[in-house]
């Protein structure tokens, strides 16, 4: 497993991967321990109360845009074209791509989203079994060429076990640091 610079991950770092991926624990863990806030893109992506209305592409570019104006940021999501606009910015970029039946797993255990129906759910869990098919860049194409021209640090983590490894030595990193 390659290293990002502690103090590019205290900056301005994006997450991508499949819908159940980890992308928000990860950001949620790193965000605790680099100590700067934590963007879901869901947020921006869905209009307020749930995640059947889309909110227009050109507001939600623009709301990337405003986060990532912010000196220090983490940004995680699987919408491709919204990291895209925040990348200019980014000081590393983090992919998890971690296999199908672990995202399943992760979805079913989440379980429905606040506002969401079983129908919803069922959506979810065919279009992010989908990820690898798809050609778009919120798909396991988009998020590899994505990641291949990034030239800043990155990182590629493909189970869960290196993300654990993963945050844990950003923990004993950051108590070195104090």
């Amino acid at each position: 497993m390659d290293k990002i610079p502690l103090d590019d991950l205290k900056q301005r770092t994006v997450i991508v991967g499949n819908s159940g991926a980890g992308k928000s624990t990860l950001a949620e863990k790193l965000a605790h321990i680099v100590n700067v806030p934590a963007i879901d893109l869901d947020q921006l992506h869905w209009e307020e109360g749930g995640y059947r209305r889309k909110r227009n592409e050109q507001l939600a570019k623009c709301l990337v845009r405003d986060v990532a104006t912010k000196p220090h940021w983490i940004i995680e999501g699987v919408f491709g074209w919204m990291a895209e606009v925040a990348l200019p910015r980014v000081t590393a970029l983090i992919w998890l791509d971690i296999p199908w039946n672990v995202c399943r797993e992760s979805l079913v255990q989440r379980g429905l989203l606040p506002g969401a129906t079983d129908r919803d759910h069922a959506d979810l869990l065919a279009w992010a079994e989908a990820y690898w098919d798809r050609q778009t860049s919120s798909s396991f194409t988009g998020h590899a060429r994505l990641f291949a021209d990034f030239s800043g640090p990155k990182l590629k983590l493909s189970d869960r076990g290196e993300v654990h490894k993963f945050i844990s030595e950003l923990r004993n990193a950051g108590q070195r640091s104090n």
